[in-house]
C-alpha cells in the first residue's frame, strides 16, 4: 500500500483504500467473508487473498504471514531460475 496516495498497488493496478485503519480492516474482513462464498456467481475465491493483503497493512499477525509467504515465493522463484 502506497502511504502517500493511500492506494493498494498490485502491479500496474491501483486500488483506492480508506484512509482510516478501521475502514481498511472492515474492507479486508468483508473481502475475506465474500471469498468464503466463492461458489456464488459474483463473489469469488480471489477475494480472500486480496482481503488478507488489505489486512496485512494494519494487523501485525497477518503482516508476518504475508512476509513469510513473500520470502518463500522469492526463494522458490530463485531456485527455479537456477534450474533453468
Amino acid at each position: 500500500m502506497d502511504p502517500q496516495s493511500g492506494k493498494l498497488a498490485l502491479g500496474s493496478l491501483r486500488i483506492p483504500m480508506p484512509r482510516s485503519r478501521i475502514g481498511r480492516v472492515i474492507v479486508g474482513v468483508v473481502l475475506i467473508f465474500g471469498g468464503t462464498l466463492g461458489f456464488l456467481p459474483i463473489l469469488g475465491f480471489w477475494m480472500m487473498p486480496l482481503g488478507f493483503l488489505v489486512l496485512s497493512h494494519d494487523l501485525p499477525l497477518v503482516r508476518r504471514q504475508r512476509r513469510r509467504i513473500a520470502l518463500w515465493w522469492a526463494r522458490r522463484r530463485a531456485r527455479k531460475a537456477e534450474q533453468n
